[in-house]
């Protein structure tokens, strides 16, 4: 187990982007996302490498998407059944959820 966990990292393209973790080995977890209008995103994919199992690596790329949405007064629509399993979890992500 590592003494510390990567960084995540953003790449934003535009219309679509999503959150990264690099691994020392280059196993990369992520999460992608498509933007809607200004005011939405859909997260549409998250994948995470065995390399990062059990590191909770996918709920922090979620957690991360949610922290930056509720910053910029963004609404997600989780598409990804992994996104959305995090969402019906931590209730607490309401207000960032598209109703």
């Amino acid at each position: 187990m590592p003494d510390q966990l990567p960084e995540i990292e953003l790449e934003d393209r535009g219309s679509k982007g999503r959150y990264l973790l690099r691994g020392p080995d280059g196993a990369e977890a992520e999460m992608t996302f498509t933007k809607i209008g200004e005011h939405q995103i859909i997260i549409d994919h998250t994948e995470v490498p065995d390399a990062f199992r059990g590191q909770g690596a996918g709920l922090r790329l979620v957690t991360r998407a949610v922290e930056d949405a509720r910053a910029a007064g963004k609404k997600i629509i989780p598409l990804c059944p992994f996104a959305n399993a995090q969402f019906r979890r931590h209730q607490e992500w309401a207000d960032v959820l598209k109703q």
